[in-house]
């Protein structure tokens, strides 16, 4: 399956440990296209309906749902998860979602 970086994807994460999100969900993809491309694996940043003012939590609506890209729980799934491609980020969430990133991880 071919997916493409800030896509929003339908992703079964179970089974979980502890305190990782859960369940069915969608979720951005995160890793850049010259991995998506090419290998089974891709990074994901999964979309959790609990609105809490986290700094690595980045608003967002989606088919008049409200969510927050949890860009704290970045996981690396293989494509196997995926269950389907459901939308795209629009251009300004993807330049908050580039800004937490670098923010959190890069620093």
């Amino acid at each position: 399956m071919i997916v493409n970086q800030y896509e929003i994807i339908l992703v079964n994460l179970e089974p979980t440990l502890g305190s990782e999100i859960k369940k069915t969900r969608p979720c951005v993809v995160i890793s850049p296209n010259e991995m998506n491309h090419y290998l089974r694996k891709i990074l994901i940043a999964p979309i959790t309906s609990t609105l809490k003012k986290y700094p690595t939590r980045i608003g967002m609506t989606y088919d008049n749902v409200k969510g927050m890209i949890a860009i704290d729980q970045i996981r690396t799934i293989d494509k196997q998860r995926i269950i389907k491609n459901i939308g795209m980020l629009d251009l300004d969430t993807i330049k908050q979602t580039k800004q937490v990133i670098e923010e959190t991880y890069v620093k």
